[in-house]
């Protein structure tokens, strides 16, 4: 198993301000909630990886990796005569996932910028990813450079969250701390984002001008246990950490922060069963072809 690879040109320039926040507070924030993160998110991963149908000895490329339980899960299914590769532009959540992975599993690790990382050609069966698609200033491009990596036929396969109205685990805990921080600045549409990918239309768009076929999208509504089996103070760690609410909080004065975090303790408390806190959610899963 290779180490991460750190390069400090990886990275484009309209994706300076992703990659800074995904090598600090971003990045720091999944590392610390990882075990928790990925309880969470296992349903969404089941469903992704059914979709992918991944198959033994394939070449598998995970964009996004993060802290390495997909890309680990992936490595299950092609065994020792395939591969996967985990590209991710954070140091510190491709460190962990290092860290994670069994040291006989056939994976590899790089830090780099999909929409402009240098793939070898023609490397890769299937392109997977679980929630790290939606932060490229170009999807377009980004989409593009990582066709170049698959061979003819290559397949698509990720997650990506619906929109944020359809997720009250993100948009109840935001509207909550916005009665005491700042709201975040406005996006222009499909800026990137965590929901940069919510709307089918935008989707379907970026996947038929980046020259994939048999586009399909699954529309997937769920709840998800944010406290993951541990209670509601779990729950309100894991929403800061993955949610906007979090980026709200982030660097405001201590009694604002306070006072937020309260409040979305409030918002997610009424979802609360016992040790479980149990929010709706709505993902899309989406499969594609290469020409």
């Amino acid at each position: 198993m290779d180490a991460a690879v750190a390069d400090i040109s990886f990275g484009h320039f309209e994706n300076a301000e992703q990659i800074a926040f995904w090598n600090g507070a971003g990045g720091g924030r999944w590392v610390a909630r990882r075990a928790e993160i990925d309880a969470l998110l296992a349903p969404v991963q089941e469903a992704l990886l059914e979709r992918a149908a991944i198959q033994a000895g394939e070449r598998v490329l995970d964009i996004g990796c993060g802290c390495g339980a997909t890309l680990i899960a992936a490595a299950e299914k092609v065994g020792p005569g395939g591969s996967v590769l985990g590209l991710d532009v954070s140091a510190a959540m491709l460190t962990a996932a290092h860290e994670f992975a069994p040291a006989d599993a056939p994976v590899s690790f790089v830090q780099g910028d999909a929409m402009v990382h240098h793939f070898k050609a023609a490397s890769a069966d299937l392109m997977i990813s679980r929630f790290g698609v939606m932060y490229f200033a170009n999807p377009v491009r980004a989409v593009l450079n990582i066709r170049n990596a698959l061979h003819s036929e290559g397949r698509v396969a990720f997650a990506c969250w619906g929109e944020l109205r359809d997720n009250p685990w993100a948009l109840e805990p935001l509207q909550a701390a916005y009665d005491h921080v700042p709201k975040l600045p406005g996006l222009p549409p499909h800026a990137p984002d965590d929901f940069a990918f919510g709307a089918a239309e935008w989707i379907e768009k970026v996947m038929t001008d980046a020259g994939l076929r048999r586009i399909r999208l699954e529309r997937h509504d769920i709840a998800l246990d944010f406290g993951a089996g541990a209670g509601l103070d779990s729950a309100v760690q894991t929403a800061l950490a993955i949610g906007p609410a979090g980026r709200a909080v982030a660097g405001q004065p201590s009694e604002a922060t306070e006072a937020a975090i309260a409040a979305v303790r409030k918002a997610l408390a009424r979802y609360a069963k016992g040790p479980r806190v149990v929010v709706p959610a709505s993902f899309w899963i989406v499969t594609a072809v290469d020409p």
